[in-house]
């Protein structure tokens, strides 16, 4: 019965290990999107396309969550291989 205890609490300890690190991946892809769609808007593309600002503005939004979602990923890979290559040291 103590051997169970002790698999319950590992898997609750890792459920909440996978609930924090989604939370902090949700939280870097919106911090990136953010700082994309801030840096993006400086550009001013809707004066090049004054035909269509309507389209510009909705070019900025999916520029923006493209740029922050890679960048966020690319976080999160790096982050993953460089906690992974522990296995190769141990």
């Amino acid at each position: 019965m103590l051997y169970l205890m002790g698999n319950a609490e590992r898997i609750l300890q890792t459920m909440k290990t996978i609930g924090i690190t989604a939370m902090l991946q949700l939280v870097t892809e919106f911090l990136f999107i953010f700082l994309a769609f801030w840096s993006i808007q400086k550009l001013h593309i809707e004066n090049l396309m004054r035909l269509y600002p309507t389209q510009a503005r909705l070019l900025i939004v999916l520029l923006s969550v493209t740029i922050g979602f890679s960048c966020s990923e690319f976080l999160w890979r790096f982050y993953d291989n460089v906690r992974n290559l522990t296995f190769l040291i141990r």
